[in-house]
């Protein structure tokens, strides 16, 4: 506490200023205004720098400011993603009685017949594209839609309200968590501040309410218990986060070589204990998908899951060269030939980085998992701001610092909105990708000669 009252005045200065520029973000800011945003953004993003490197001794000030700046947003509608609409939509869909996964919003509001309060009002908030296909939400986020549904009743800003509470613990709960799995991995607690003050996160999971946050909450968390050595409840909590969202099962493949060869943290698992592991993962996610399973549900689930990569396309790096590439080659968009094939060629990568990298540890895991995230990211056909929230959680853990300079760079992307087409500028999503790659090659190679990634030796200089 005695630290905490020793805050430069120049840091209390800083926090207050962030405050109001949260606030203009929160209550003022329109979607449309491309300027007025990036120029928040990065302003916000040289005071938590700022503040960080002042008071990187002085935990307890830094965790207040992260709790005040996610405050500001308490009473704030989400003004750059309609998905809240969504969500709502889901959870009282939940709360009376109707599975959510199948039915499509816009048949029922074309039948005249929606069986919640607020239908036609939560169909227009929404938007076609969302109304027009299947939720892909998994089973534990639509607990939560119903539970925000349940203690709101037919308020729409309390259900926001109720779900920006859950993502704020669950942020907590991630810097709790990552504070004490830096401290084994003998590096710096402050670390964990580039996440928790990163405007990314506070804007994208407390400010546009995605559910991102709670999964990488019950990933570190999972992480901690496995370096811990408690492993089966490491598979519970990493179900949990599979159950928030399937990203996390990229993951699954890299614990192959941690659990047969690990000798750094403690002495080996063992495959008897890997296959456990999965086991435990697989059935608690098939258990959790039961009250939902249909052959229908199976149809519209899976057809929601490959919009994703056959339909939709945003912010993408790899696949508007292949899709250039097409145009030139066939003179039509190829997106459903190459939404099938990268896939497959993240799935190659991912094999590789299981069977050929070695994880003797569990940081030498995460750097794993960070890079075959970003692996499946720059082969996407769909990269939104809040897909690098596990990414830049993982990255806090090792000596990459590409994901910090790509949490900045993404905002780039919401120039889309600016305009009535919906048009993305591809110069400046070329000047994102340019400098991203560009950092992240002169890193891996870097590293490669040091033998970091081989070692495993993150230790500060």
């Amino acid at each position: 506490m005695e630290r905490f009252l020793r805050v430069h005045k120049i840091s209390l200065l800083l926090g207050f200023i962030a405050a109001l520029f949260y606030a203009s973000f929160a209550y003022e800011l329109v979607r449309t205004d491309f300027a007025k945003l990036i120029s928040l953004y990065s302003a916000l993003f040289f005071l938590s720098w700022k503040l960080i490197q002042l008071e990187q001794k002085n935990f307890w000030f830094l965790a207040g400011v992260a709790l005040l700046l996610r405050l500001v947003f308490f009473g704030a509608i989400p003004n750059l993603s309609q998905d809240f609409y969504r969500f709502i939509w889901d959870g009282r869909m939940l709360l009376s009685g109707w599975n959510p996964y199948l039915y499509l919003p816009e048949s029922l509001v074309a039948e005249a017949n929606i069986p919640i309060s607020q239908g036609n009002l939560l169909y227009e908030g929404m938007g076609e594209l969302s109304a027009g296909n299947y939720t892909n939400y998994p089973p534990l986020n639509q607990l939560i839609f119903a539970f925000a549904g349940l203690l709101a009743g037919k308020s729409i800003l309390g259900s926001v309200i109720i779900m920006r509470i859950v993502i704020i613990v669950a942020d907590l709960g991630v810097l709790y968590f990552g504070k004490k799995l830096l401290e084994k991995f003998d590096l710096p607690g402050h670390r964990i501040f580039w996440y928790i003050l990163n405007p990314l996160v506070i804007i994208e999971l407390t400010g546009n309410l995605h559910f991102d946050g709670v999964m990488a909450f019950f990933l570190v968390w999972s992480l901690y218990l496995l370096y811990s050595r408690k492993w089966i409840l490491s598979a519970l909590a990493f179900a949990a986060s599979v159950l928030l969202k399937l990203v996390p099962l990229l993951f699954l493949p890299l614990l192959l070589r941690y659990f047969i060869e690990n000798k750094n943290d403690h002495e080996k698992l063992g495959l008897s204990k890997l296959i456990g592991y999965y086991f435990i993962v697989g059935i608690l996610v098939v258990i959790g998908f039961i009250p939902f399973i249909s052959p229908e549900f199976i149809s519209s689930f899976s057809a929601s899951l490959g919009l994703w990569f056959q339909k939709f396309e945003f912010n993408a790096s790899i696949y508007y060269l292949v899709r250039w590439t097409g145009f030139q080659v066939k003179g039509y968009n190829i997106i459903e030939t190459a939404g099938k094939v990268l896939p497959l060629v993240t799935v190659l990568v991912l094999a590789g980085l299981a069977f050929f990298r070695k994880n003797n540890s569990v940081q030498q895991l995460i750097s794993t998992m960070l890079l075959g995230i970003t692996a499946y990211l720059f082969l996407s056909t769909t990269v939104h701001p809040w897909y690098l929230i596990i990414p830049l959680l993982l990255s806090v853990f090792t000596r990459f610092r590409y994901m910090l300079v790509w949490s900045f760079l993404i905002v780039l992307s919401y120039y889309a909105y600016s305009n009535p087409e919906f048009n993305e500028n591809i110069w400046l999503i070329a000047f994102e990708y340019i400098l991203v790659f560009g950092l992240f090659g002169y890193e891996l190679l870097n590293f490669r000669k040091e033998k970091v990634l081989l070692t495993g030796n993150y230790s500060e200089e």
